[in-house]
């Protein structure tokens, strides 16, 4: 139902991994009689050997119940494996016809470059958002100069642009948020603080944080698209509304003087 309200809602680009557990294979199920509505991604999760790589793409094709991705995307950097070797495998894929186009995600600007000395990258995938934005600085600027698009993800901040969290709340072991630097004691306090004062001003315009942080995001110019996680046909449809918030400049400013100096590096640090 929630991929069903995603596509209803104009919503025509889709994201997964082959490391998200059983996700391929469920999106696979959800798709059949609409995969022509949608612009198909996933990811390389693990190693970057040919002998994985080539196994992996079957493996996804196979659970998506489709015969070409229309987008695949490294899902890590993974230096231990020339970066030569791993383009040659995507271009050997796209020669195939099993892959359309060629992605990156969590690349640095310098480990951009290097890709792009053996063909040409379509897409990046970096975490962005209103707190974390790193990206900024030198990804996006490289992206967009060398006309590669951008997908951001996380634009929520791993839920700290939701607004249902308090600051005592306990995420279960199971939760990678129960070890990441940013969601603990002192340091989830400031960012739930900066996000109610952020949640504030959106209701006065009468939106949603989430609304705000997904059109945040979208403000910038070299943001292509961004990846939201819906888990109810309700918030695939909220998600979809914020795309028609278009920022003024003098918002963007206002929103950067609630926030003042407030910036998470990484959400893992």
């Amino acid at each position: 139902d929630t991929v069903h309200a995603a596509i209803d809602s104009g919503i025509n680009f889709i994201d997964t991994a082959e490391g998200y557990r059983t996700s391929e294979s469920v999106l696979g199920k959800a798709l059949v009689g609409k995969r022509d509505q949608v612009i198909l991604a996933t990811k390389l999760s693990g190693d970057h050997s040919l002998e994985h790589m080539n196994q992996a793409i079957e493996n996804s094709l196979r659970a998506l119940g489709t015969d070409y991705i229309d987008l695949y995307q490294l899902h890590a950097p993974k230096p231990e494996y020339p970066i030569e070797q791993t383009m040659g495998g995507l271009l050997r894929l796209k020669e195939q016809g099993k892959i359309r186009y060629i992605g990156v995600s969590n690349f640095s600007a310098e480990q951009h470059a290097e890709a792009l000395q053996y063909g040409h990258v379509d897409s990046s995938q970096p975490m962005y958002s209103m707190l974390v934005r790193t990206a900024g600085e030198a990804v996006l600027p490289f992206c967009e100069s060398h006309g590669i698009g951008v997908i951001v993800h996380s634009p929520l901040a791993k839920g700290l642009l939701t607004g249902k969290y308090a600051q005592d709340h306990k995420f279960p072991e199971d939760d990678e948020r129960s070890w990441m630097a940013a969601f603990q004691k002192e340091r989830f306090a400031n960012a739930l603080s900066v996000a109610e004062k952020l949640k504030v001003w959106a209701e006065a315009r009468d939106h949603t944080l989430v609304e705000l942080a997904i059109a945040w995001t979208l403000a910038n110019t070299a943001v292509t698209s961004c990846i939201v996680g819906a888990k109810t046909p309700e918030q695939v449809r909220q998600n979809a509304k914020a795309a028609q918030w278009v920022l003024t400049s003098e918002e963007l400013q206002q929103i950067d003087q609630i926030q003042g100096d407030f910036r998470i590096l990484n959400l893992h640090q």
